[in-house]
């Protein structure tokens, strides 16, 4: 049974329940009569249950699918077990909050169903005698049912003088409960309802001693408001007569008056009165304050983009009463951290088949395309990417039109995006409080989509930009997303092309007067036909089929580009024509033996020469204070380093997969603020230079696959810092008891021999395999005993070998957090043993 059901997908406004036998001739006939000439659309089984039947899955599928129950309990009513199951399936959706449920005690005394006396009482030792020892616990679910929904608000037929009476004011009832400010919430509500399903199960489970606030937030068209009014619809129903949906309130909050009037909504809305005179915005906040403390009401504010919004309508929690829910939509998650929400719902996009099928139906108005636009439909699916307000648009554009129209159409959107869903997009993007902000998103969007958070920042700080927080700022207003997985920077498809198309401009500027290039198209005539302009902020230049040849005086006028990325591009002429400004400079394939001195550098944040053909980084040491970032990766003819002596604040080193690198210059000790280096599959590497071993500051060191690489010195422990040590696929057999002591990597990660994982999981057993080695070593070294004579000198050497062993083993078992079997051998008690011994044989020998 589903825990909710949005009003979306209502079949039926009442569910009857009742007793064949009894009713359906008399009560039942006649109140079904009146509920359907009053408008009012009810489900009742006409046939009834035949005797061995279970309840079908179309009835169950009927009171999920109803708003209202009504509970005929008439003197035979217990005698059915199927209605007794019935009455626990409508229960359970009461219990949801799913359902309102009104007993009908017909001919019956509440009493006698609330204690199951008389013919209830009867009914249930009938059951207990059929249903035998094992019907106990259905029989008990019963009785507590029957318990429950006596104790229910409902209609009592003794306290009427005639049935007809009775019937008139279980309908007047009814269509208050029905039309008590339902919303319309979709023409086609797909995959409404599992979501208002998840909201609701936050509410289900326990009673809360203070107002409730959920918070829904995500990116504009993803379908909050929808969710919302569903949710407003099935929740709210419990708080029919205190509950209030204030719409668009960024929309309608721009001048005072507008939120006066929000306010006085919300208030009449509540309280059910317009007595209160509300002159101003502190006025309205007053009457809140004083007045909705004691009622137990149920609101939504939807749209919400600034603080001020919540203050005024829900400055405080003490504002409401205890049991309250106020349902807040908002685009930006800060809001909701700022107000303190209970529950932080990020509205996930449309499945493949959720997005399918509503498309289908705004496109050709049925559940699934037409055959012959099958593949076309799935085209148009993936473009929308999950976004209901795309799938909506774009469906209702295609309607009725020819295959040609359709291509042409999707053809269109790859280069000039759909008005109507990129105004609603660009909300999020013109509520950003600075240029700051809006140039990170910009940014984001052109050259740094699906690249790595930490790298992208390094990069966005060093353009003169707060690139942390805001970087936060853009996920908080649902623009970007941080893939939990790689810490990549994440966006959706249409989000990306809307901020592009902001660069773009309208009307359309001509490729020359943008900020930035990065269709492949624009930025070729613009290099080829030397047009660049002082505008030209970034450029995104990729030909990794082909390589592409361009004049170096083409940068000349762009003295403010800042962003470069190249792959595969021969420079020819001058690199001084490149700007002062550049701050990353991303060249896969760089075509030179070595970076020429004519390019300007000393601004530069990042080199990303990856692929490239170096053999030398500069001919000359370089003094770069701004580098932070140096990737030489997969550049098969570097043969060493550069000297790092002029590049102070060094943060990231990665030279991954440089095969002929064979020196690593010692001036890498001298790099204060490294944290990263990186020389993984580096397989001409034999040696480290002594000085690395000096960074205090490293956090990760990655050697693995640096086949030649057997050792590593004792003097690792002055890395103080270090939480990650890659050394699988080496050379190394032992690695220095020396890293017993780094604190840091203690709860860090660990690769070597085979062996990969957490720290303290891994030290033991690299530690137990060596001692055991030695172990068997010695007890040879006991069976050639008789000839010690001739190796007193090994044998000293050994014991003392022991005695290293021993001081690496203590402080690893000292320390609570390392991993060891206990149901092990103490490998160092045998060690001892054996050293024992072996004194003791070379004593009396």
């Amino acid at each position: 049974m589903a825990s909710s059901s949005s009003s979306s997908s209502q079949t039926y406004d009442v569910f009857l329940s009742f007793r064949g036998e009894d009713t359906r001739l008399n009560l039942t006939a006649h109140l079904y009569s009146a509920l359907t000439q009053s408008g009012i659309h009810v489900f009742r089984d006409d046939g009834g249950l035949q005797r061995g039947e279970e309840i079908s899955a179309s009835l169950l599928q009927a009171i999920e699918r109803s708003g209202i129950a009504l509970v005929i309990l008439s003197p035979d009513y217990a005698s059915s077990r199927w209605c007794l199951d019935e009455l626990l399936s409508i229960l359970g959706r009461l219990r949801s909050a799913a359902q309102v449920v009104v007993p009908i005690f017909y001919n019956i005394d509440p009493s006698e169903v609330r204690r199951q006396r008389g013919t209830y009482g009867e009914a249930m030792e009938r059951h207990q005698q059929r249903l035998g020892g094992g019907g106990d616990l259905r029989v008990l679910r019963w009785r507590e049912a029957l318990t429950e929904i006596s104790n229910l608000s409902g209609f009592d037929s003794r306290a009427f003088r005639s049935e007809v009476e009775l019937i008139d004011t279980i309908v007047k009832d009814v269509l208050e409960k029905v039309d008590a400010g339902q919303l319309f919430v979709a023409e086609h509500p797909v995959g409404i309802e599992s979501r208002v399903q998840q909201l609701a199960s936050k509410l289900s489970k326990k009673r809360f001693r203070k107002a409730h606030i959920i918070g829904l937030w995500g990116m504009g068209g993803v379908g909050k408001t929808t969710v919302a009014k569903a949710f407003y619809n099935t929740i709210g129903r419990t708080f029919r007569r205190a509950r209030s949906f204030l719409a668009k309130i960024r929309e309608n909050s721009k001048h005072s008056n507008d939120v006066v009037n929000l306010q006085k909504q919300l208030i009449s809305d509540i309280i059910n009165t317009e007595v209160f005179k509300v002159p101003n915005i502190d006025r309205g906040k007053r009457i809140i304050q004083e007045r909705f403390p004691n009622i137990k009401a149920f609101v939504v504010l939807d749209d919400v983009d600034s603080v001020n919004q919540l203050n005024t309508l829900c400055g405080s929690l003490e504002w409401f009463c205890p049991e309250s829910i106020i349902v807040i939509t908002t685009r930006d998650l800060h809001l909701l951290s700022v107000i303190r929400a209970d529950y932080k719902y990020r509205m996930r996009t449309m499945d493949e088949i959720e997005s399918l099928e509503l498309f289908s139906w705004h496109a050709f108005k049925q559940e699934a395309p037409l055959e012959n636009f099958i593949e076309l439909s799935k085209n148009v699916v993936a473009y929308c990417g999950g976004l209901p307000l795309a799938l909506e648009v774009l469906g209702s554009y295609l309607f009725d039109r020819k295959i040609e129209e359709w291509e042409d159409v999707l053809s269109k959107l790859e280069r000039i995006p759909n008005d109507e869903i990129q105004a609603k997009l660009k909300i999020s993007f013109d509520g950003l409080k600075d240029d700051m902000e809006k140039n990170i998103f910009l940014d984001i969007c052109c050259f740094f989509f699906n690249k790595d958070r930490n790298y992208a920042t390094h990069i966005l700080n060093g353009c003169g930009f707060n690139a942390k927080i805001g970087i936060t700022t853009l996920i908080e207003r649902s623009l970007i997303n941080v893939n939990r997985n790689n810490n990549k920077l994440e966006m959706h498809d249409l989000l990306r092309d809307m901020g592009r198309e902001i660069i773009c401009g309208n009307p359309r500027k001509d490729p020359e007067d943008r900020s930035r290039l990065w269709f492949q198209e624009d930025v070729t005539e613009v290099l080829m036909q030397n047009t660049g302009t002082k505008v030209i902020e970034g450029i995104s230049l990729k030909k990794p089929h082909e390589v592409c040849e361009i004049d170096s005086e083409a940068f000349k006028a762009m003295r403010k580009l800042r962003l470069l990325q190249l792959e595969y591009v021969n420079l020819e002429g001058d690199y001084r024509h490149l700007s002062n400004k550049l701050r990353w400079l991303c060249w896969r394939g760089f075509p030179l033996k070595s970076i020429p001195d004519s390019l300007y550098q000393k601004n530069l944040v990042a080199i990303d020469f990856r692929y490239s053909k170096l053999r030398l980084v500069w001919k000359k040491p370089q003094l770069l204070q701004c580098l932070t970032i140096l990737i030489l990766s997969h550049s098969p003819h570097l043969r060493q380093t550069p000297d790092f002596t002029n590049l102070p604040n060094l943060e990231k080193l990665v030279l991954k997969d440089c095969p002929s690198l064979v020196l690593i210059h010692q001036s890498i000790g001298d790099l204060k603020k490294i944290i990263l280096v990186n020389l993984k599959d580096c397989k001409c590497l034999r040696i480290l230079p002594r000085s690395i071993y000096k960074l205090k500051s490293l956090k990760t060191l990655i050697l693995s696959g640096c086949s030649l690489i057997d050792h590593l010195e004792e003097d690792i422990e002055q890395m103080e810092s270090m939480t990650v040590l890659k050394a699988d696929h080496t050379a190394i057999t032992v690695i220095p008891k020396s890293l017993a002591r780094l604190e840091a990597l203690k709860h860090g990660y660990v690769s070597f021999l085979g062996l990969e994982g957490r720290a303290p999981d891994v030290f033991p057993s690299l530690i137990w395999s060596w001692i055991m080695a030695d172990f068997m070593a010695y007890l040879h070294f006991w069976a050639i005993l008789p000839s010690f004579e001739v190796c007193g000198k090994n044998a000293d050497h050994s014991l003392d070998s022991m005695e290293k062993l021993r001081d690496f083993w203590m402080p690893c078992m000292g320390q609570p957090s390392w991993n060891w079997n206990p149901h092990q051998a103490d490998p160092w008690k045998l060690l001892h043993h054996l050293t024992v011994m072996i004194k003791f044989r070379m004593q009396h020998r």
